[in-house]
């Protein structure tokens, strides 16, 4: 029996994670050590530790790391507490395989602390670039620590090569959020609606806004210009998701808070959870904002996005996304052309299978005791 330890520290990440969590919950060789930690703990962000719950799987571990802001200094301590909490688990209960997602800074404290009890790691959606955000760096970091790579596509399979990685270990096997969308039952949209407050009649969008960390003093005015446009474009009704506990998180979530107060068509929420999210983006005219599931997840449902700003950028992206500045006037032009899009599914992040090709693989480096630590650096040819 094979134990894998599996993190998860935030509410997307989770729902993304969940049919993997799950094959390995039910799979007779592997034991599950499902590690919860972030916002899940935080009162602020919604405690969601609690969807965890509802669904049932066992939770190994609750290691509080957050701090209270999200200012630099702040997500410099949560990053060190992250070090400190996972190396006291580690030397409890060394797990023989830890998988972690992304991009978040807190992995890196994770995967340091995992890398120096010599747990092997695998990394999921390693390749990727997002030009505007520090996760780009945080992304490349985490895959140079990993062991195990489990890419989105074949164009970021070749980029973890080129970070000098050996092709034999670096897997395409689609996104989980594909198998998400494609195997999971979703509610329907009088259903969604009524669920979220949002009147039968009305047609919506999702909005989910972060801060572009890369950018200097941007946030507030960002933030604004999409409110504008919002309330220039106001025959629909705005379901705004929070932002996460990146650096001007709590600034954003601070200016929806009382831009939603004063808006009968806008609705602020902390998270929706897997099901509830995937529902609400199936059937909304189309996602506003800059997070990555309007570039992963809303292409496979076919719900046109309007992508704000340079967060993203460096992203594969399906004919239903357009890219647009951050000022009112260019986003309410990418809303009146994400209206006249067609709702055309997109499948460029697998077919919907990730979960069982991770698990074959990992069980074939665990018990036939394939793992060698002792990584060379794999040169392209000229």
């Amino acid at each position: 029996m094979k134990k894998i330890a599996v993190v998860t520290a935030t509410r997307a990440e989770y729902g993304i994670l969940t049919p993997l969590i799950k094959r390995i919950n039910d799979d007779s060789e592997l034991e599950l050590e499902l590690i919860v930690t972030g916002t899940h703990l935080s009162k602020k962000h919604g405690y969601t530790k609690k969807f965890i719950e509802e669904d049932g799987f066992p939770i190994s571990y609750e290691i509080p790391i957050l701090e209270e802001g999200n200012s630099p200094y702040d997500i410099s301590i949560t990053m060190a507490n992250a070090i400190k909490g996972f190396a006291q688990c580690f030397k409890k209960e060394r797990p023989d395989m830890i998988v972690i997602l992304g991009d978040r800074t807190e992995m890196l404290g994770i995967a340091s602390a995992a890398m120096n009890e010599r747990i092997p790691i695998a990394h999921l959606h390693g390749g990727e670039v997002t030009e505007g955000a520090v996760d780009d760096c945080v992304r490349h970091a985490l895959s140079k620590m990993s062991y195990l790579h489990f890419t989105s596509t074949q164009t970021y399979r070749k980029r973890v090569i080129q970070l000098g990685e050996n092709p034999d270990r670096v897997f395409f096997v689609g996104a989980l959020s594909t198998e998400n969308i494609l195997k999971q039952p979703l509610k329907s949209k009088n259903e969604i609606k009524a669920d979220v407050g949002i009147d039968e009649n009305m047609p919506y969008s999702v909005v989910t806004f972060h801060p572009v960390t890369l950018e200097n003093d941007s946030v507030r005015e960002q933030t604004y210009e999409l409110c504008k446009a919002i309330e220039r474009v106001n025959k629909y009704f705005y379901l705004i998701t929070m932002a996460n506990s990146d650096a001007g998180g709590d600034e954003v979530n601070k200016i929806f808070e009382e831009f939603a107060k004063s808006k009968k068509n806008v609705k602020l929420v902390s998270s929706l959870g897997m099901i509830r999210y995937l529902s609400a983006v199936k059937y909304a005219q189309f996602v506003l904002g800059n997070s990555s599931s309007g570039i992963i997840e809303a292409p496979v449902l076919g719900t046109p996005t309007v992508n704000i700003g340079d967060r993203q950028s460096g992203r594969l992206m399906a004919d239903t996304i357009i890219n647009c500045n951050s000022d009112t006037d260019d986003i309410v032009s990418a809303i009146t052309m994400a209206e006249n899009k067609s709702h055309t599914p997109t499948l460029m992040y697998g077919d919907g299978n990730t979960s069982q090709e991770i698990i074959a693989i990992i069980k074939d480096y665990l018990l036939n005791d394939r793992i060698d630590l002792k990584k060379k650096f794999y040169d392209l040819g000229e």
